[in-house]
């Protein structure tokens, strides 16, 4: 791959937001708030259609099912933009004919607003992936199956997103009726066998909630922040020292594959990256490496007790998610080990399809970012949700 820069230039994508990419490269976009039960106001975003409008063909699906995209972990519905139109998943979708529906979960750039609370309160950021499955996924996917008058939609998570609706149907299995079928990109539920450094330094140093406030000084990890958007800018350009530093500090997190990174877009995704979560969600995965196992969040035995009615939190029954489900899975990926997805796919009781990437390097985020994530995801994807 050649990447070509014009010095003193930048890309001015990374000054665009999710609405502004989507209508800049063609495709229609609308905004949806949603609000959950518990007061958290949620945006979603929407292309109904492809660039072409609304007109048909032979790769349409009839009525243009819904589908919904959930991003992964201190991610938005930006990572499913983050390349050309014919390369980025939401795209695809969009002119192969269905209605692709992007969620942003509770305290990301996106969703920062409460019916009663605001971002500098405590409580606003008491959550973690236990909320976001509880209360999120119920009202974001009845907002679509009710806007769209559909009965059921296609369900496809990245990383954190997976989690989520693990979690979702492990708590509220009723709402298994409302999924054609579950894509697992990337799946997350234990993670004992993590090897990202990132998350495995956090549980080592960090193993109460307490210290993480210590140490971050509030309650919100890695929000979006402008002045990244400046330093991207100037950091992530053609001197190629600067962009290893930039990949570096990626890799460390997801796994290491150079050649999948789209070095064009880097600015653009650095700009979109991260985009927040709370410290009680990173808490929560870092007890998941520490215990093996993948359970609601612990609050200590007294609290636990008043929550739960035990002293140890409940395991999610991943019994319970009965929807066919679909994991794609490599084995280079740190977050989402080999050992760990294995598990996974024994605990679900309808994995239809366990298709391992086809490539021994890709990583947690080719996923997503990937050159080529079309080749070896997005188009096996398309080609098995046609048959849910």
């Amino acid at each position: 791959m050649v990447v070509v820069w014009v010095k003193g230039n930048y890309n001015p994508d990374i000054y665009l937001d999710v609405p502004e990419l989507i209508k800049k490269y063609g495709y229609p976009v609308e905004s949806h708030q949603v609000v959950t039960e518990d007061g958290f106001i949620l945006t979603l975003h929407r292309i109904p259609h492809g660039r072409h409008g609304d007109i048909g063909g032979e790769n349409r699906v009839q009525g243009r099912h819904p589908v919904f995209l959930q991003h992964g972990l201190l991610s938005s519905s930006a990572c499913w933009l983050m390349a050309e139109p014919d390369k980025a998943l939401a795209y695809i979708a969009a002119d192969a004919g269905y209605d692709v529906w992007m969620g942003n979960t509770r305290g990301n750039h996106y969703s920062r607003n409460h019916t009663s609370l605001q971002p500098s309160n405590k409580e606003f950021w008491d959550f973690s992936y236990d909320e976001m499955g509880y209360y999120d996924l119920p009202a974001v996917i009845d907002y679509v199956l009710t806007t769209t008058e559909h009965s059921k939609l296609a369900y496809v998570g990245h990383s954190m997103g997976t989690t989520m609706f693990f979690a979702f149907l492990s708590s509220r299995p009723e709402y298994a009726n409302k999924i054609r079928v579950m894509f697992g990109l990337a799946p997350v539920a234990r993670v004992d066998h993590t090897k990202s450094t990132v998350l495995r330094d956090i549980a080592y140093r960090y193993r109460t909630l307490e210290d993480l406030f210590e140490v971050l000084h509030g309650y919100e990890f890695l929000p979006h922040n402008e002045l990244v958007i400046k330093w991207t800018e100037e950091l992530c350009t053609p001197e190629h020292t600067k962009e290893l530093i930039c990949l570096s500090a990626i890799f460390r997190l997801t796994g290491i594959d150079y050649p999948q990174f789209n070095l064009t877009w880097l600015p653009t995704i650095l700009s979109h990256t991260p985009e927040g979560t709370s410290i009680r969600t990173m808490a929560h995965y870092a007890q998941g490496i520490n215990t093996g196992k993948f359970r609601h969040y612990d609050f200590g035995w007294f609290y636990n007790l008043r929550r739960y009615g035990q002293i140890t939190p409940p395991e999610y029954s991943l019994s319970d998610v009965k929807v066919p489900i679909v994991l794609f899975w490599s084995k280079n990926d740190y977050l989402a080990d080999t050992q760990d997805v294995s598990w996974l796919a024994s605990q679900l009781p309808h994995v239809v399809i366990n298709y391992e990437v086809p490539y021994p390097k890709f990583n947690h985020i080719d996923f997503v970012w990937g050159i080529d994530a079309l080749k070896y995801v997005y188009k096996p994807l398309l080609k098995y949700i046609a048959f849910f």
